[in-house]
Order: structure tokens, then C-alpha cells, then sequence
């Protein structure tokens, strides 16, 4: 489905859906919420960045019940970072898949059998004011349900299905309130916000990765043996269909290409992306200096695409999903933010670096407005010039 079907359903339907089953939860006697938790789900089915920011959310999980205890719902495009990451039990994945409504509500059914037959009693929602989260969140028979609630204020309506509610605050990194869900599961069930504690007790890491050597191998191969003395900086014009408005124009990474190319004899640019922007990027390249710049958008498995960071001495991304994937190597990273604010969603480590022009208008996209803003002029992209982020990767290379 597409980001504005996802958004329609969730606000027309969803919130229909959320009116009712808070009035049947108003109704049914309040199940108790001061038990052991003993099975944790996960439900944080967009973008596969999230899953890098989750990790230290999801190792105290483990801590607390075992990894075997430990689920996660996800929509099927965004579970191969899962696979990577190595940290759940693949079987503990549950998957749904949103090629249309049909196909979303048929799997949607399934998994909800599913995890009641497993008997989860409790639940992190790590949407961001998703009705969708919240509902699903109700009836997987979870008697704990940890999520944002509104309180006084006038967040987007998902009813009172909430039983450990966390206010939002703007002012916490994303895998820091990641960390705070998992910690409520502790705290009593309150009509209050969660947790009453200092936010620098919430430390948070990335995931340590190993990438195999037949995935190294294969990546050489495809760079060329003639290159691999040469610096390898990877330029990822691309951004998630999701949020268009986080992307810089593809004509300001072939003059920064150009740049780095007239700047450096010895490095070798490689451009990354999906399948579909393969050609754009060959449209890209024209004019560049050829033996020294490769495609490899689509012609990549994500483990190709993470042994490629691991080699590589610089990439250069938009606020997307291969910033937070490269983060978890020594690699160092530009990361070029517009609409949304890296106080809260920058990756995480010691070698990153960040533009982002901090205009007032910014960041548009938050969770008031289910992250879809209605600029349709991103010049907080479209101020960033090729030349600052070309200082940045002077500070790199040299």
C-alpha cells in the first residue's frame, strides 16, 4: 500500500476502531497489570532504521525474559534488518505484509491468532501515535500495553487502550524512549506519565555486527580487485517513499561526486539505492569519471549492502534507513536532515556527522502529524549546499 492509503486507513478507519474498543475496555472488567512480565511483543512495523535505535530496548527485553520470550510485528519489507541484527529468534518475527488492504487485514488476522495462541501478556508500541499500534496492541490479548498517550494533550486520538502511558517528549533521542517503554513494564499502571526518572539514566548502544567473510568477498568482487587500495566513499542519493521530502537532489550528489573525484585520486565513489532508482543514478553518473564511481543501486543483498559500509571510509546519505545501518560499523557518516530533527533521530556512535539548516519551519514532520507534513517546498534540503557537505568530507578523507 501506499503512504497516503496507510495514513487514510489509519485516520477514517482507525479511528472508528479506536472509539469502540475504548468504549468495550470501559465496559469489561480491567484485567490486572501488577504481574511478572514474561512475554514481550514489539510492534514497529515502518522503517528498518528504527530497528538499529531499538537495540538496546530489545536487549533488556531479553535480559528480562529470555530471548525465546522476546516477539516483534513488522511489515514484511522492513524485517531483513531483524534478520541481520541477529537478536530475536527468527521465529519470533511475525510478519505482515501491505501489498494492499486484502493482503494487510488477512495477515493482520493471522498474527493476531497467532500471538494470542502464544499468550503475550505484554505489549511495546513504538509508533508514534499510530492507531493502527494501538489497536493491534488491544487485541493480542497483552494485559500490559505500553505506549504514548495523549493526557491533556492534543495529540492525534487513539483512544484510552493504553495501560502504561508515556507522555511524549520532544526533547529524548528515539532510542532513549525506546529504552523508556521497555523500563515501564516495571512501574504500576497509572493515569499519569511514565517514568518519573532521569533521562541520562536511559544509556543506550548500537548492535556490535559481523559481517561474514563470503559477504566481504563477494562485495570485493563487485568493487573490483584494482580498487581495493583506493578510499571507498559510498554516496546513497536515495530517500524512503515514505518521507520524499527528506531527499537531496540527485543533481547535488553529482557535483558533490564531482567534486570528490577532482578533489582525490585515490577514492572510489559507489552509489547505493533500490532496485527502481538504478537507472537514475546511471543517469547520474554521466560525465563522471567512470573507472572510478559504481552503481550498485539493486545489485545488493542487505548483507552485501552492511559489508560495503563495513569496508568503506565514508558515506554520504540522506535521513534514511542506510544512515542508522552504517552506523553500527566504524565507518564515518554525513547525514544530511530537513524536515525532521536529528535530536531525536540521529544514529547513534562516535563518526557522525550532521547537516541540517535547524529553519524555523523545521521538523514538519513529527508526531502531531503522523509524520506526513504538507510542505510541499523542502527548503531545508534545498538549503543545504554541496559545498558544506563537501567540507565534511574534506574533515574525512584528508
Amino acid at each position: 500500500m501506499k503512504a497516503a492509503t496507510i495514513k487514510w486507513i489509519d485516520r477514517r478507519v482507525g479511528t472508528v476502531a479506536c472509539r469502540l474498543l475504548s468504549l468495550w475496555n470501559l465496559l469489561i472488567p480491567a484485567s490486572r497489570s501488577d504481574f511478572t512480565t514474561k512475554k514481550i511483543l514489539f510492534i514497529k512495523l515502518i522503517e528498518q532504521g528504527a530497528s538499529v535505535l531499538a537495540y538496546s530496548a530489545l536487549q533488556e527485553s531479553i535480559k528480562k525474559v529470555g530471548k525465546e520470550n522476546v516477539y516483534f510485528l513488522v511489515f514484511e519489507e522492513n524485517r531483513p534488518i531483524l534478520d541481520f541484527l541477529n537478536v530475536l529468534e527468527p521465529k519470533n518475527i511475525v510478519v505482515i505484509r501491505n501489498n494492499s488492504f486484502r493482503i494487510f487485514l488477512i495477515d493482520l488476522l493471522k498474527s493476531l491468532f497467532f500471538l494470542r495462541r502464544t499468550r503475550i501478556d505484554s505489549c511495546i508500541d513504538m509508533e508514534f501515535f499510530s492507531r493502527a499500534s494501538a489497536i493491534i496492541s488491544f487485541l493480542c490479548g497483552a494485559r500490559k500495553r505500553v505506549g504514548l498517550y495523549s493526557f491533556t494533550s492534543e495529540h492525534p486520538y487513539r483512544g484510552s487502550l493504553i495501560t502504561h502511558k508515556i507522555h511524549y517528549n520532544p526533547y529524548v533521542h528515539v532510542s532513549q524512549y525506546y529504552l523508556m517503554l521497555v523500563r515501564a513494564l516495571e512501574e504500576k499502571a497509572v493515569h499519569e506519565p511514565l517514568l518519573k526518572k532521569a533521562i541520562s539514566s536511559y544509556n543506550t548502544s548500537n548492535p556490535t555486527v559481523e559481517i561474514e567473510e563470503e559477504h566481504l568477498n563477494s562485495v570485493q568482487e563487485k568493487i573490483g580487485s584494482n580498487n581495493t587500495s583506493k578510499k571507498l566513499v559510498i554516496l546513497n542519493p536515495n530517500a524512503s517513499d515514505m518521507l520524499p521530502l527528506r531527499k537531496w537532489e540527485t543533481e547535488n550528489f553529482k557535483q558533490l561526486a564531482e567534486l570528490i573525484l577532482k578533489g582525490y585520486d585515490d577514492v572510489l565513489l559507489v552509489f547505493t539505492g533500490v532496485e527502481n532508482e538504478k537507472d537514475s543514478i546511471d543517469n547520474l553518473m554521466r560525465g563522471l569519471v567512470t573507472n572510478r564511481a559504481i552503481n550498485l543501486a539493486g545489485k545488493t543483498s542487505l548483507q552485501e549492502l552492511m559489508a560495503l559500509y563495513q569496508l568503506s571510509d565514508l558515506v554520504v546519505t540522506n535521513d534514511s534507513g542506510p544512515a542508522h545501518f552504517a552506523s553500527v560499523f566504524d565507518t564515518s557518516i554525513v547525514v544530511l536532515f530537513g524536515p525532521e530533527t536529528p535530536l531525536l533521530f540521529a544514529p547513534l556512535g562516535p563518526n557522525i556527522q550532521v547537516v541540517y539548516k535547524g529553519l524555523a519551519c523545521s521538523p514538519c514532520v513529527n508526531v502531531f502529524n503522523h509524520r506526513f507534513s504538507p510542505c510541499q517546498n523542502n527548503l531545508c534540503m534545498q538549503g543545504i549546499t554541496v559545498e558544506e557537505v563537501f567540507t565534511k568530507v574534506k574533515n574525512v578523507l584528508q
